[in-house]
């Protein structure tokens, strides 16, 4: 990468914590995460403090514009040592006016006040992961919470901060779009800010994998996401990224921070993170492990990213993360084909998938990078 093109580069940055710890493993979840009730929190902070502090020395020029505590189960953390973590970053680093401190909890990880002293913590965005709003579906889905404390918890998280989101899984077996609708309906009744889709995946190694448990049929799952992404438009949620969707003004800037190629940091269990450093790229893993990316790997990290949002990827900002030419870089007969079929949009500055592309964006993102 050319000096020129590193020197406007964006000097923000994400800070991304990973909390492994969780008190069960959900039958779905692929994620890295350890069933642990003992563990000694201040032990682990303080290394996270250390592993904050290696990693400003890499990035001092950078200001800091998210953090985001994701696991796990993150909500098991003492409010007492968020707050260390938020004073850390605000000591090393300068950081953009009102940064978004994110959190992800559990309903039921909430004991009195808890999201109160979040909040005096530093946390501004709360993330719950209430995943389905029955009780037979929550029990499939293997949830510790039952959908009164679901509801109770929205509405204390509603009530106690500014921004926030939930997440739900669709396409559950043998769910109906009716049925669905109706959670969708319950959900925009509260007031959230965002809210985060993830179509139900049975993935390698998961409890549900080694059950043989089939997800819904194809058809049946292509038709719900159709009907989500109009009925939440209609609620005033217009989609911004293949899962996610939000009132205006609210979407995730951290995620959109991965999703548009710009530098982050994790720290923790299986976090990883990207950063500019002179003229190299970097892809950094636990703990503290650097590798350098060479133009064409982290080219195709920016497709693979850039194609989820709707806004799509920015031409030049891809030459500015990359320096390659997009144009040159992607296969021009698939880009071609993929367009005149309807799957991309595609113009002097930007490409985009189309909603019927978002349906394939796999397949999309490999026949562009072949």
């Amino acid at each position: 990468m050319e000096k020129s093109q590193q020197s406007i580069l964006s000097d923000k940055l994400a800070i991304y914590v990973h909390w492994p710890y969780c008190l069960s493993k959900c039958p779905y979840c692929d994620f890295f995460s350890k069933v642990d009730k003992r563990v000694d929190q201040d032990e682990v902070i303080d290394s996270y403090l250390d592993d904050l502090r290696f990693y400003h020395d890499l990035t001092a020029d950078n200001r800091v514009q998210s953090v985001f505590f994701g696991g796990g189960t993150p909500s098991l953390i003492a409010p007492r040592n968020i707050e260390k973590i938020i004073d850390c970053v605000n000591e090393l680093w300068s950081c953009q006016d009102k940064v978004e401190i994110s959190l992800e909890a559990n309903p039921n990880t909430n004991h009195k006040n808890l999201f109160s002293e979040l909040k005096k913590a530093g946390i501004n965005r709360l993330s719950l992961g209430v995943q389905a709003l029955n009780n037979q579906d929550l029990l499939f889905l293997g949830r510790t919470h039952n959908l009164t404390q679901a509801l109770q918890a929205i509405e204390e998280v509603v009530s106690v901060f500014d921004n926030h989101s939930v997440d739900l899984i669709y396409a559950r077996p043998n769910q109906e779009l009716n049925q669905w609708q109706s959670e969708l309906e319950q959900v925009t009744n509260f007031g959230l800010k965002h809210i985060s889709l993830y179509q139900l995946t049975i993935e390698e190694g998961t409890v549900f994998a080694r059950k043989g448990i089939e997800p819904l049929e194809e058809e049946k799952a292509a038709r719900m996401y159709a009907f989500t992404q109009q009925f939440l438009k209609e609620k005033g949620y217009p989609q911004y990224e293949i899962s996610n969707f939000a009132h205006e003004g609210y979407q995730s800037i951290h995620n959109l921070a991965y999703w548009r190629g710009e530098d982050y940091v994790g720290i923790g269990p299986s976090a990883h993170g990207r950063l500019h450093l002179g003229n190299k790229i970097l892809a950094t893993t636990y703990h503290l492990q650097q590798e350098e990316l060479s133009p064409r790997e982290r080219a195709e990290e920016l497709i693979i990213m850039g194609l989820r949002i709707v806004e799509g990827i920015d031409k030049k900002r891809f030459y500015r993360q990359c320096g390659l030419n997009f144009d040159k870089f992607v296969n021009q007969k698939a880009l071609v084909d993929l367009e005149t079929h309807g799957y991309l949009q595609n113009n002097d500055l930007t490409l985009k998938a189309t909603p019927k592309g978002f349906l394939v964006l796999d397949k999309l993102i490999e026949e562009l990078c072949s």
